[in-house]
């Protein structure tokens, strides 16, 4: 068991919201129902006044305190890892992971084991003591790159702050279908689709997200973007270029209606259908350390296929 303690500021996007919808919004890596018994139990402080009713509404610039304690992950049970892990940063506050494709971040329906956090569970035990075992934020099965593990719970407060308070800074390579005017932000509401609960989708009693992107190179019939997320919700970068109809190249679960641009070479449709994931690379991280407040900043490569389907893109682009 550990503790956890915070203190948050109501923003405009929670004015007049119910407390435990706010804590949802604001504390995205934990449930309703435990902000909601947090609040009944008498955790949680509204501007110094302990609050119980789940349904008092806040107010813009409101304060929240919250001082509660957070059972151990004791189903995230600890595994060995068939392989040594792509640790890039090891520091008594965090762990940076260079994620690869194919593995899942957490425990989940469908995936109890052999996940990251498993792995993560066996050489560093001390994660059991720490919120949600010290993930920050996650990344998609088959997206590569850099995220970051708290392993105190103090640094998992820091690091989580930093999040809600879009300080962190996470930049990814993607490669689009189609060719933009110019580079932009995406601002609109992500929330699971209606017809589709296993997908996301842009609709207005979704959450707040923004993703700001910039073209970096363009071929015949796509574009790779350099994104910056500003939010951080399921499937993001994904759903947000999808809605514009710019989908990821390859994304087996917002492009399959997607035709292939017409007129492309042989080795390059071939790269395209070999290609078994979305094209997106979690390049660039960066945020304040958690005990010294310095700014560290990771950097991550494209992995070889990623790097092989651009090669692909521009030897097809330059021989057209």
């Amino acid at each position: 068991m550990s503790t956890f303690s915070t203190i948050l500021t109501i923003t405009e996007a929670q004015n007049h919201k119910r407390l435990d919808q706010a804590l949802g919004e604001l504390l995205t890596d934990y449930s309703r129902s435990l902000m909601t018994q947090w609040i009944k139990d008498g955790l949680v402080q509204v501007n110094n006044q302990v609050i119980t009713k789940p349904r008092h509404k806040v107010n813009t610039n409101d304060t929240i305190e919250i001082n509660a304690t957070i059972e151990s992950q004791e189903t995230w049970g600890a595994q060995q890892a068939p392989k040594p892990l792509p640790i890039v940063a090891k520091d008594p506050h965090f762990l940076v992971i260079n994620k690869p494709s194919g593995m899942v971040v957490h425990p989940g329906a469908g995936n109890h084991n052999h996940t990251l956090i498993n792995y993560l569970l066996h050489d560093y035990p001390e994660l059991n003591d720490v919120p949600r075992c010290g993930l920050i934020h996650r990344l998609d099965k088959d997206t590569t790159g850099l995220l970051v593990v708290a392993r105190t719970p103090l640094a998992h407060q820091s690091l989580t702050k930093q999040l809600q308070d879009r300080d962190m800074k996470r930049t990814y390579l993607a490669i689009c279908k189609g060719h933009f005017v110019s580079g932009g932000t995406i601002d609109a509401p992500i929330g699971r689709n209606p017809k589709s609960r296993l997908q996301m989708a842009v609709t207005p009693a979704g959450r707040p997200a923004v993703t700001h992107y910039e073209i970096l190179d363009e071929y015949r019939g796509h574009s790779l973007m350099k994104v910056k997320l500003e939010t951080g919700r399921t499937h993001q970068i994904r759903v947000h270029f999808t809605s514009i109809h710019h989908p990821l190249a390859c994304d087996p679960v917002y492009g399959k209606q997607q035709a292939m641009p017409k007129a492309l070479s042989e080795p390059l449709k071939e790269a395209l259908h070999n290609f078994h994931r979305q094209a997106l690379h979690a390049k660039q991280l960066e945020f304040a350390h958690p005990a010294t407040g310095k700014i560290c900043q990771f950097k991550s490569s494209m992995p070889e296929d990623f790097a092989k389907l651009v090669g692909a893109l521009e030897i097809d682009a330059d021989n057209n």
